[in-house]
């Protein structure tokens, strides 16, 4: 049987067994790649059947309100909507991550375990050593029949940038990539999105009304640029500050306390390495904070333990299962899963003391909803 007549034959039976089953009309939603353009031979006339509707939904729309739209409107009228794939099988997905010890390879084994349960189809993983074999890699892969991989970290990514040219390559477990880097067709960012940021301190810090960050724009710019947006829908102003290195990243912290007020202002640590140091940023952000009673919130979790008030850092699981749906949507040419995106699956981590000696009045319900609690008890 051919491809062509096998998903014809997939729709027959799905419509076939619905009419029997019920006696109102039914509607069928035929999700279709928008390259396939035997869409209306592989219906083969069963839209003139009586008593079906058939909804065409191009893979594109399924990123959009219209699926749930009518999802809605089925429901509601007591009807019945089909969803019925009319596109073949995409092949196996490849998963490329980093070879490395714990605890890194625990968090690309919950990326990975995410990808398996949202693949809809066979995931091979192959962990990548600082010396990996190219040519050995491209002929397992080609043997594999894989036309799209998911490249976990910057060993994953080095990996994929090696690989053919049509073969599709989703990006995760990394900050950002290099704008010269054109092998990405979707990137799913460490960095949380600014407006959830924003969102959580306006909830633990009514007061807050501007925000200072620091960040080098070779690496961040494109999220200062989505930052930008999310300040103003949650009525701050966002003072942000280009440095290309620590030292001139220090200058601009010291003339930040030199001036900041605790009424209104609070800092923002990104993942930056240009901007944000564990060694010589953080030991002065946090003393200076705690000296003038200013709000510092990071997106590195480690900060937390160390005094920032509150991180928000990834959800592993969903972000493997967001990395399966976006390599899905690459395998199917969909256009709307390109780019790179910030981080949503997230948890959050806070500091209780911190907050006591901003005089934040957190009740016991909210920090029921923070996923870590420091300093631990």
């Amino acid at each position: 049987m051919t491809l062509r007549l096998f998903r014809f034959a997939l729709i027959c039976i799905l419509a076939t067994g619905i009419l029997q089953a019920r006696a109102e009309s039914t509607r069928i939603a035929v999700i279709y790649s928008e390259s396939d353009d035997s869409i209306a031979g592989v219906l083969g006339g069963i839209e003139n059947t009586p008593g079906v509707e058939i909804i065409l939904l191009a893979l594109k729309d399924l990123n959009e309100p219209r699926l749930n739209q009518l999802l809605l409107a089925a429901n509601q009228r007591g009807g019945v909507l089909q969803l019925a794939a009319a596109g073949g099988s995409i092949g196996p997905i490849a998963v490329l991550y980093p070879d490395i010890g714990e605890p890194y390879r625990s968090v690309f084994s919950k990326i990975i375990e995410g990808i398996e349960e949202n693949a809809q189809t066979k995931v091979a993983s192959y962990a990548i050593g600082s010396n990996f074999n190219i040519q050995a890699l491209s002929s397992e892969l080609k043997r594999q029949d894989i036309r799209v991989v998911i490249a976990l970290g910057r060993n994953g990514l080095k990996a994929a940038s090696t690989l053919d040219k049509d073969i599709g390559v989703v990006t995760g477990g990394v900050v950002s990539v290099p704008e010269t880097d054109g092998r990405s067709a979707a990137v799913l960012s460490l960095a949380p999105d600014p407006a959830l940021l924003f969102a959580k301190l306006k909830s633990l810090s009514p007061k807050t009304q501007r925000v200072f960050v620091v960040f080098d724009p070779s690496h961040n710019a494109w999220l200062i640029k989505l930052a930008r947006d999310a300040a103003r829908s949650h009525g701050i102003e966002l003072v942000h500050q280009e440095a290309s290195n620590l030292k001139s990243a220090l200058s601009l912290y010291q003339a930040f306390f030199a001036t900041a007020d605790s009424r209104r202002d609070a800092l923002w640590l990104p993942q930056d390495g240009a901007t944000v140091d564990d060694s010589l940023v953080l030991p002065l952000v946090l003393q200076e904070s705690w000296n003038k009673n200013i709000p510092v919130f990071s997106s590195n979790v480690s900060h937390v333990k160390r005094g920032v008030l509150f991180a928000l850092y990834p959800n592993n699981l969903e972000l493997g299962r967001n990395l399966a749906a976006s390599a899905l949507g690459v395998a199917n040419g969909n256009q709307a899963v390109r780019g790179t995106r910030p981080l949503r699956d997230v948890l959050t981590a806070f500091n209780t003391r911190t907050a006591s000696h901003l005089g934040l009045s957190v009740s016991f319900v909210q920090q029921q909803s923070f996923d870590l609690l420091f300093p631990e008890h």
